[in-house]
């Protein structure tokens, strides 16, 4: 934020010589040009709440994009209850983050662990914080809650969605936040104190570890205590897939995600309107550095579907949509923590490695038969992973700084000749984020499984959570020939009110 330039008549007097009007004179211009100082503070605190809180709404919109990618992952018979928990995600952890989230998070001045103020929002807004900081931080959290939701659809009780949700985005996710993004964290980047760790502190700009792995670890262990779904390996281990019933969706909500990255990557600079002492001149500032995180996440991203398209093409055979979408994310998902500070051409070498990284942990998955519907811990945790090292790799100096100044001798990527420090502060990072969801998700889905909370009877499953837990199905189809069958569909009947139809043919609903 922009501070006030100060105006003193005492140093503007001798300026105006000895005449009798002189002070006056003096007083009414600084007058004058204290008035403009403060317009155009509160000009630089409105632009950049503004362009913070439009951030915050493509973050948001985020959440469409999980739905749609969730609905068309899964098989049609459960795309009510998918679309249930999205939402679900968005409001449980909306009241959880007020009540207790943002201020472990943020709650600053705290220790290295846990934040302390601003529970339910008390005391805001702050110098600190004003409310468009705390949407765009909730809109972060329920991304993480989301990327869960997905390792476990099509075989989950609510009740556990309604629990785990509020757990991790009230206190797994933010003490995860706290650490690498707080200023009072114990591995912040931007410590206040200046004891980073290993003299860097760890650089994850956007969260592919605070986001993207803690949601992926957690859906980790979510799908590994509940098992596969029924189907899904048959009696001699070998793998059967159960596809999602629409394409089309899948790729509205890959789409929908790459439009809501924009607000994740670059909005977390969090501020536009701050110009930098660069020699490149005026031009350049936080805004152009603005921008080219926007192109690094764009290269990541188009690198990694690009990749994926022609490997698969190479592994399988044919050219498969849903693979390209989740290569795509992957990409994203990997260059979310170094895209600030890293040049575009290392962006594609993200993404060229974060499509192998993901084709590498699906065929494990395989192997050790997990089941995850959308692929969501191997694409958020693997991919999250390798965009940590990434950035320990290939950060550069010049950007490392401009984001994060005070401290000119901070190391940055191996690969850019600046030691191996950064990497070993993003080792850690990993270890401790694996560690921190294991030890706290982990027994919770465990106790949800042992109070038999967790997974659905397998009648239930088999029928479809749509018809057994939500009342019907999302879909319902009209078929006027009696005899008429689609490949892959099972014609169910459903029974014909009082009044007959004009035709005397019964309506009949497609369950997949």
């Amino acid at each position: 934020m922009a501070s006030a330039v100060t105006c003193s008549a005492a140093d503007l007097l001798p300026h105006l010589g000895g005449s009798a009007n002189a002070t006056a004179a003096a007083e009414f211009i600084c007058g004058r040009f204290t008035a403009v100082s403060e317009y155009l503070t509160n000009t630089t605190y409105a632009v950049d709440n503004t362009y913070l809180l439009f951030s915050a709404y493509l973050v948001f919109a985020m959440q469409l994009g999980f739905a749609m990618l969730c609905a068309g992952s899964v098989r049609a018979k459960n795309t009510m209850n998918i679309m249930l928990t999205n939402v679900l995600d968005a409001a449980a952890g909306g009241l959880s983050y007020y009540l207790f989230g943002f201020a472990f998070a943020f709650g600053t001045p705290s220790n290295g662990f846990i934040g302390k103020h601003f529970f339910g929002l008390k005391e805001f807004p702050s110098p600190s914080f004003d409310y468009s900081y705390f949407l765009y931080q909730w809109a972060f959290a329920i991304a993480a809650a989301g990327i869960t939701s997905g390792s476990i659809a099509e075989r989950t009780q609510f009740v556990a969605y309604l629990i785990y949700s509020s757990f991790l985005t009230g206190f797994v996710y933010p003490i995860v936040s706290h650490w690498f993004w707080s200023g009072d964290g114990w591995a912040s980047a931007s410590k206040t104190d200046g004891n980073l760790l290993f003299g860097s502190g760890v650089i994850d700009f956007a969260g592919s570890g605070v986001v993207h792995m803690v949601g992926g670890i957690a859906g980790l262990w979510g799908a590994f205590i509940e098992g596969p779904r029924i189907g899904r390996f048959d009696r001699t281990g070998r793998s059967v897939a159960l596809r999602g019933h629409s394409a089309s969706l899948v790729v509205l909500g890959t789409f929908l995600l790459w439009f809501g990255w924009y607000g994740f990557n670059p909005g977390s600079f969090l501020t536009i309107l701050k110009s930098y002492d660069s020699p490149k001149g005026v031009y350049y500032g936080q805004w152009s550095a603005i921008g080219r995180t926007a192109v690094t996440t764009t290269l990541a991203g188009c690198t990694a579907a690009l990749t994926t398209l022609f490997s698969k093409r190479l592994l399988v055979g044919h050219w498969n949509v849903i693979d390209v979408c989740n290569g795509l994310l992957g990409g994203f998902a990997a260059i979310t923590s170094g895209c600030a500070v890293v040049e575009p051409w290392a962006a594609i070498v993200c993404g060229f490695v974060a499509a192998w990284v993901l084709i590498g942990f699906n065929k494990l998955a395989v192997k050790l038969k997990y089941d995850d519907p959308l692929e969501a811990a191997q694409l958020h945790g693997g991919c999250g992973s390798w965009g940590i090292i990434f950035t320990g790799l290939f950060a550069k100096k010049a950007y490392v700084n401009e984001v994060y100044p005070g401290f000119p001798d901070r190391p940055y990527g191996l690969f850019m000749g600046g030691g191996g420090k950064l990497l070993g502060a993003q080792i850690i990072q990993i270890l401790v984020i694996i560690g921190w969801v294991s030890v706290t998700m982990g027994p919770l889905f465990y106790l949800l499984h042992k109070f038999k909370l967790l997974r659905i009877c397998r009648e239930d499953e088999e029928a479809g959570m749509d018809l057994t837990r939500h009342g019907g199905f999302a879909y319902l189809y009209h078929d006027e020939d009696e005899g008429s069958s689609m490949p892959g569909f099972k014609m169910t009947r459903i029974e014909p009110t009082n009044t007959p139809t004009p035709d005397n043919h019964n309506s009949r609903s497609v369950v997949v």
